[in-house]
């Protein structure tokens, strides 16, 4: 059964239901913060959200979702490429 392992935490891959990168934005209610896409932040935000962090989300069902986050962009780059490399290994 092919595993992968973020942050110490190891996954069957085939539990996985969703595994996905997202910044995570404050949405201007209180400290209420939710997840956008990478795509989004980098084309359409224009500055106009503030950027708490960055994360891997790995939901597993409806009810468990385990979060990865990351204080900037680059240390999310480089866990994504440790993720793509154990996904790409044969």
């Amino acid at each position: 059964m092919k595993q992968i392992t973020i942050e110490n935490r190891t996954f069957e891959l085939d539990k996985i239901k969703q595994l996905y990168p997202a910044v995570v934005v404050k949405t201007g209610y209180k400290d209420e913060t939710t997840e956008m896409s990478l795509e989004w932040i980098d084309v359409e935000s224009k500055g106009s959200v503030e950027v708490v962090g960055y994360g891997i989300f790995v939901r597993m069902n409806e009810e468990s979702k385990e979060s990865f986050l990351y204080e900037t962009r680059e240390e999310l780059d480089e866990a994504i490429a440790k993720l793509a490399e154990q996904l790409n290994k044969k």
